[in-house]
């Protein structure tokens, strides 16, 4: 019990996100805190979640919402997230406002490889100024990768924690490009798809059509 109430009395400013939805928050957070079984699926804490706030207070004058959520935080401590959420978003509720489509927290391998698939499919479909080809990062020999970084479309080898944590490197990245080098796409890098149009010149409009195009036939 001490431990917790020291835990929040060292958190000193960076609680103050809680302040954004009242005093109720933070009691709330308290009562969490008091229940340390209560986790997500992989067993993600408030402690977790309060982390980033703690250890980067901020600008007192500033508010900002000073903590992250893992997987499942938005349903297992709605109560604590939901009036921040809506406090942020001016008025925006979760509970009962939803997105068209959901983003979600974690990417598996077996995922990351299916994205890889359908991405693979659309492409080997692309057809005129769009046909090109695509390589597996993970079976790109030397000149070819050397190929690649020469015209500046090879994406480097992530080093950064948050990049290599759930990226599984090299699998089921890949880098697409057309014949003529001026549409690229890179596959499960920190996006699940990238899309670039590129050419020398100042030709923004043929730049931005042929963007458009490759967008609208990938989705088909």
């Amino acid at each position: 019990m001490a431990g917790v109430f020291s835990r929040l009395t060292s958190a000193g400013p960076g609680l103050r996100l809680l302040a954004l939805a009242g005093a109720g928050s933070l009691a709330t957070a308290t009562g969490l805190l008091l229940c340390p079984e209560r986790t997500t699926l992989t067993g993600w804490t408030l402690d977790q979640c309060i982390q980033t706030g703690v250890d980067n207070p901020g600008h007192p004058f500033i508010k900002t919402v000073l903590m992250v959520a893992g997987d499942e935080t938005y349903e297992v401590f709605a109560e604590l997230f939901d009036p921040v959420i809506q406090e942020r978003h001016s008025g925006y509720d979760p509970r009962t406002m939803k997105h068209t489509t959901d983003l979600d927290a974690t990417c598996t391998r077996a995922e990351r490889q299916e994205v890889e698939h359908v991405v693979v499919d659309a492409l080997s479909g692309l057809k005129g100024d769009l046909a090109g080809r695509y390589y597996r990062v993970s079976e790109m020999t030397e000149a070819e990768q050397q190929h690649l970084t020469d015209d500046h479309f090879l994406f480097d080898k992530p080093v950064s924690p948050l990049l290599t944590a759930a990226g599984d490197w090299p699998d089921a990245h890949e880098i697409w490009h057309n014949n003529e080098k001026s549409s690229l796409i890179w596959v499960n890098k920190e996006n699940h798809m990238r899309v670039f149009s590129i050419e020398k010149g100042g030709n923004m409009k043929r730049v931005f059509e042929r963007f458009c195009r490759a967008l609208k036939e990938v989705e088909r």
